[in-house]
């Protein structure tokens, strides 16, 4: 029986090329869009769940308020970990972390690495990173140890075995090899080349409330724990001895909140070793998925309800032969099967196929032996099955239900419900499609807006290069080595990217009756950093010399004073116009003066409002030397920049990037977020096309002599076409005006994520709209005008 089902479902698909291809095309479109969407959540959802303890490890975040602004940290001080530990029992290890850029030097290589993390001993017990040398308890228990992965070790070792080797790190100091790590996997947070003890750094000898710096980690006894450990631990930053240790005062606070390990990437908005995802876009790209198979499962729908018109015969034979409504069901639900597993391996293979391509637009590193897993394979065949009822259930019921007496007096007709549900069908197909666009059309918009935003300092043209501490002793003579080619318009340094300042500090502002402290950001920067960056200065004056020469550290800093600059941000806070600032007096640890007041500019993303900030003369913190070149002769500019950096900068390679790059990667999961949108739009409006064109084509070859008659009548080509086009034109139209509410609530919601956003456009509707009318017009008149220059003769002569 089976066989046979088979067999006829075969020699329809043979007979009815066209309806096949379209159903197998459609269904294959919207399984690979589903596939590669699949891969994209798992990765996004699997982030650290890899680890044996992933359920009980925590991350602890900082928060404070002074002067009643809160803020809110990734980041810890050194005490953190372990006056945790020591206080709640449910604590059974902590792990700090600090990644700083190290160069490494080893014979002959030398090469500055990123991912050079210091953490404490207890790292390896807490995380499920495996040593494939080395012990794991004692690898990190002494200072200047060290544990490299599996890559670091081929890279700089070759064949040898680095294990009790040393490495030079930062021209200074001896790390000794103490083990090999396999490479952490592309779905954790945290990532690494190296790993040295936490021991060899000088923060690790005092332990601090507020120099945060590190990413600290708990290990909890159980992952239930979680939520009591939370109360226990507000109430302890709550206590007297806890405030007074921290130095906090009044209505000010202190305190620490846990973020389970599987969370923080896809429901933090704190950013840790690199940016977090978003649960949002998750849902929404699931939804998406959704949505495009949905309108694969909906052309099959049209397509077969539409062909049963052509079936009465054999539907007829079926019946007098005694098939019963059972069997017929199961006959054409077998087809819908049969086409949907057929579509199913076309989709598997091509989503292999697609594999590079999606990577390259979602910046990730996805496989294809994950499909070939016992659970995902159960999944495809699921959502075969699951597929193959959606798309046939309706048309099974159709033919299956019709009666033969009336299917022997009139034929099986398109019925009233059938017309109606395929017009529904139709509609849905391009609300989604609608949809799409707009909110493609949107997200771009907002993108080209980040790119074009006025950010209150110039970033094209800024090349950035590394500064160590090891440059310190000689950083004027390399700024003006630097400064001497014509196409280099400026340099300067700072420890902090204007992209992005973390520096979080407070300053005490005394104004007589009024006692002021306020929580600012800081960028500790040289005489030139205002100029290079093109800063607008609206009151006051740049640095000078003369202010460096007020940072006196003799006598004990007796006489030491700062100079600042503030931004309109800071001195509104204080409660002074940026005129009345000048020349005021305000405490930083030290005393300083206003020095000038300068234009706001964005020094985080645009998700986040300008707040207070502050710029000081400061060289010893620089971290980076900012040069902006003229835009001439680029390629020319870098190759000199080289040169200067091998005669003043032997002891490291030369390495840089532009401004511009941080700026961004800020913005790195909206652009991926655009590209994935762009991408299934597209896939959506095809898919909905391509049922459109099937559609059209079947309608017309069933109006054929209608449309015979009516040339003999004198009909013309417009008005064949217009009869054809017309009745699809209106439901396109009727999609778009339901797609325009829909979309601008799904965006308004997303912009509101932004403190710096495009207003929504009404003309990005009507154009969303006509794009969709006229793609649809043009899908329908490729067959309307074919059946409108047919010969009537030809048409009518078999009637």
């Amino acid at each position: 029986m089976l066989k046979n089902y088979f067999k006829i479902a075969w020699r329809n698909l043979k007979k009815n090329k066209l309806y096949g291809f379209v159903n197998i095309l459609g269904l294959a479109i919207g399984i690979t869009s589903c596939i590669l969407i699949s891969l994209y959540i798992e990765s996004e959802w699997s982030y650290d769940r890899f680890h044996k303890n992933a359920d009980r490890i925590t991350r602890v975040t900082m928060e404070y308020s002074n002067g009643g602004t809160v803020r809110k940290y990734a980041t810890t001080g050194t005490k953190v970990g372990p006056q945790l530990k020591r206080t709640f029992p449910s604590v059974v290890a902590f792990a700090r972390t600090f990644k700083y850029p190290r160069v490494i030097r080893y014979q002959d290589k030398v090469f500055n690495e990123k991912n050079f993390l210091y953490t404490d001993s207890s790292f390896f017990d807490i995380f499920s990173f495996k040593l494939i040398r080395g012990n794991p308890s004692t690898a990190l228990n002494a200072p200047h140890q060290l544990v490299i992965t599996e890559t670091m070790a081929k890279k700089y070792f070759g064949n040898e075995d680095p294990v009790g080797k040393t490495l030079l790190i930062a021209n200074s100091d001896n790390y000794i090899v103490t083990g090999i790590t396999l490479d952490a996997p592309e779905n954790s947070q945290v990532h690494f080349d190296f790993i040295a003890s936490f021991t060899s750094l000088d923060d690790s000898k005092t332990e601090d409330w507020w120099t945060a710096n590190d990413i600290t980690y708990l290990l909890l006894n159980h992952a239930g724990q979680l939520p009591q450990l939370q109360g226990q631990l507000s109430a302890f930053m709550k206590t007297p001895s806890v405030r007074k240790e921290a130095h906090v005062e009044g209505n000010d606070y202190l305190t620490y909140n846990l973020e389970p390990l599987v969370k923080v990437h896809l429901h933090s908005s704190l950013d840790g070793f690199e940016p977090n995802g978003n649960i949002t876009y998750v849902y929404i790209l699931a939804a998406i998925g959704i949505l495009i198979l949905f309108i694969a499962c909906v052309n099959y729908t049209n397509l077969a309800t539409a062909q049963s018109a052509g079936r009465s015969g054999e539907i007829s034979i079926r019946k007098v032969l005694g098939a019963g409504r059972p069997g017929l069901f199961l006959q054409h639900l077998g087809e819908s099967a049969l086409l949907t597993f057929i579509a199913l391996l076309i989709g598997l293979l091509t989503s292999i196929e697609l594999l590079p391509l999606f990577n390259h637009l979602t910046d990730k590193s996805l496989t294809a032996s994950v499909m070939f897993y016992p659970l995902p394979l159960l999944s495809l065949f699921s959502m075969g099955l699951i597929v193959s009822v959606l798309a046939g259930s309706y048309p099974a019921f159709v033919l299956s239900s019709a009666k033969l007496a009336g299917i022997l007096k009139s034929g099986f007709g398109f019925s009233t419900l059938g017309v109606g549900l395929r017009k529904s069908l139709i509609v849905m197909q391009f609300v989604i499609s609608v949809f799409l666009i707009i909110s493609t059309i949107i997200i771009l918009q907002q993108l080209s807006f980040i790119q074009h935003k006025k950010l209150g300092y110039n970033k094209d043209h800024i090349v950035v290069l590394p500064v160590d501490d090891q440059m310190h002793s000689n950083y004027d003579e390399i700024k003006k080595a630097i400064s001497r080619n014509p196409n280099i318009l400026g340099v300067a340094g700072a420890n902090q990217n204007p992209t992005l300042v973390q520096w979080g500090d407070g300053i005490h502002v005394d104004k007589g009756l009024e006692q002021k402290n306020l929580p600012i950001n800081c960028i500790p920067a040289d005489l030139d950093f205002v100029k290079t960056l093109g800063m607008q200065i609206i009151s006051g004056s740049d640095f000078s010399k003369a202010d460096m020469n007020l940072m006196d550290t003799t006598d004990n800093n007796k006489h030491f004073r700062y100079t600042f600059i503030l931004n309109e941000s800071a001195v509104k806070a204080i409660g002074w116009k940026p005129e009345e600032a000048i020349g005021r007096t305000i405490e930083k640890g030290s005393p300083g003066t206003v020095k000038a007041v300068i234009e706001d500019f964005h020094f985080s993303s645009l998700h986040q409002p300008i707040g207070p900030l502050m710029i000081f003369l400061d060289t010893q913190y620089t971290s980076q030397l900012f040069v902006k070149i003229s835009g001439k002769d680029v390629a020319g500019t870098i190759n000199y920049l080289q040169t200067v950096w091998k005669e003043r900068v032997p002891h490291r390679p030369f390495e840089y990037h532009f401004l511009d790059d941080d700026y961004n990667a800020l913005y790195k999961v909206e652009s991926r977020t655009s590209r994935l949108f762009s991408f299934f739009s597209a896939t959506a409006i095809l898919l909905a096309c391509l049922g459109l064109f099937a559609l059209t084509a079947f309608t017309t070859v069933l109006r054929t002599k209608e449309i015979g008659i009516r040339k003999v009548l004198g009909a013309s080509l417009f008005n064949v076409v217009g009869l054809l086009s017309i009745d699809f034109l209106k439901l396109v139209v009727i999609a778009s005006i339901l797609a325009f509410p829909l979309a601008w609530w799904a965006m308004h919601m997303w912009l509101q994520d932004f403190a710096y956003r495009i207003d929504i456009n009404w003309w990005v509707f009507v154009s969303a709209g006509l794009a969709a009318v006229l793609i649809a017009m043009i899908t329908v008149s490729v067959q309307a005008v074919k059946a409108a220059l047919a010969n009537p003769v030809t048409s009518l002569r078999s009637e």
